[in-house]
């Protein structure tokens, strides 16, 4: 058993960090707050430090977000394993381009410090508006909540996406989490680069454009032929909760620390629960172990792995107990029935017995404090 290693790095070190050791290529264009991010990557580069594969990091900063898209398609189409760091309206300019990446199944990753969208006013502080204005681009979502889980289950991004061949967004808040300093355990280097799968790195790069065996791709479908195509790769979505889950109890292995697609804190027989994703948790944990004390039977379910919204891991998260559940979500859509979290919960447990009161609540648009008290 290896010696631990701790460090005091910020949320964006340490995405930068697992992001680069498992890539080859990385395709940058800065935003707050995501662009440290990037700076890191890029200076690891210019220090000739390697990756995983005992290689220097291609790094190529290109005209705009969208042109750094382009390059993490291309790359992916080439057979390089490949990453992006953005945030904000950068990610909803490499909108187009991630539906590419999902349909053709490249295992891309995009490392996001989630951040306000800019409508009545800009802001650059931290939100989930962006990250849920992709949830439909067919990127896997892994979310994180601290420093220490990024450290963490970054690198199950990469790992799922290439044993999976479905591109991941790894996403953390910005400033709250992409910011904040603490001390926390690094991931040993061997355990990490035990866990990639050679065989589908291997399926990877042989699938690679390549002149000496040439292929044809990017076609124009009719309806007869588009509809299929596009129902053809449910298989692939189906595969990787479970993919994640294997992945996740591995790093749990080796850290010590329990992760699953969802996981429970608080009382065994919890009547109230939380639902939420991002740093949020880490106030809410507090506040149960407060409410514990007085004798309150409360939980918190923290959302790691939010696409594909797995039914089966959130029910083995779910204590029996529960009478209310609160979800809270991050982010505005106007005119929505309710936020995109709260109506995937209520869907699970439609037509279910016994349903628990589920309402949902809206929290921390550009950052806006949510203290203890409020909870």
């Amino acid at each position: 058993m290896s010696e631990k290693k701790f460090i005091t790095c910020d949320g964006n070190y340490a995405a930068a960090h697992i992001a680069y050791k498992f890539s080859e290529v990385a395709a940058i264009y800065p935003i707050t707050p995501s662009s440290t991010m990037a700076e890191y990557v890029d200076e690891w580069a210019a220090q000739g430090m390697k990756n995983m594969f005992g290689e220097t990091v291609k790094v190529v900063e290109m005209q705009s977000e969208a042109g750094a898209a382009g390059a993490v398609h291309g790359s992916l189409q080439s057979g390089a394993l490949t990453s992006t760091f953005t945030a904000s309206q950068g990610l909803l300019l490499m909108i187009p381009n991630m539906y590419k990446i999902a349909g053709e199944l490249l295992p891309g990753v995009f490392h996001v410090s989630a951040r306000a969208l800019a409508a009545q006013s800009l802001s650059i502080f931290g939100d989930h508006q962006d990250v849920m204005a992709t949830r439909q681009t067919g990127f896997a979502m892994l979310a994180t909540s601290s420093v220490q889980e990024v450290m963490d289950l970054a690198g199950v991004a990469h790992i799922v996406a290439l044993k999976a061949r479905i591109p991941f967004l790894h996403f953390f808040d910005g400033f709250r989490t992409s910011h904040e300093i603490q001390k926390i355990e690094v991931i040993d280097d061997a355990s990490l680069t035990a866990m990639m799968d050679r065989d589908a790195l291997k399926a990877f790069r042989a699938a690679a454009l390549n002149p000496e065996h040439p292929v044809t791709r990017g076609t124009a479908q009719n309806p007869d032929i588009y509809f299929q195509t596009r129902e053809a790769s449910n298989k692939f979505y189906n595969a990787v909760p479970d993919m994640v889950a294997d992945a996740m109890a591995k790093i749990s292995d080796i850290t010590g620390r329990t992760y699953k697609p969802f996981t429970y804190y608080g009382a065994e027989d919890a009547e109230h629960v939380i639902v939420a994703m991002g740093s949020v948790n880490e106030t809410i944990k507090e506040c149960i172990d407060y409410l514990a004390t007085q004798g309150k039977k409360v939980g918190l379910i923290t959302v790691h792995l939010y696409r594909p919204f797995s039914e089966k891991y959130f029910f083995d998260a779910v204590p029996a107990s529960v009478k209310r559940i609160c979800v809270l979500d991050r982010t505005k859509e106007p005119g929505a029935n309710g936020e995109p979290l709260y109506l995937d919960v209520k869907d699970m447990f439609y037509g279910k017995e016994n349903q628990p009161l589920i309402i949902g609540g809206r929290y921390g648009l550009s950052s806006k404090d949510t203290t203890p008290a409020q909870t």
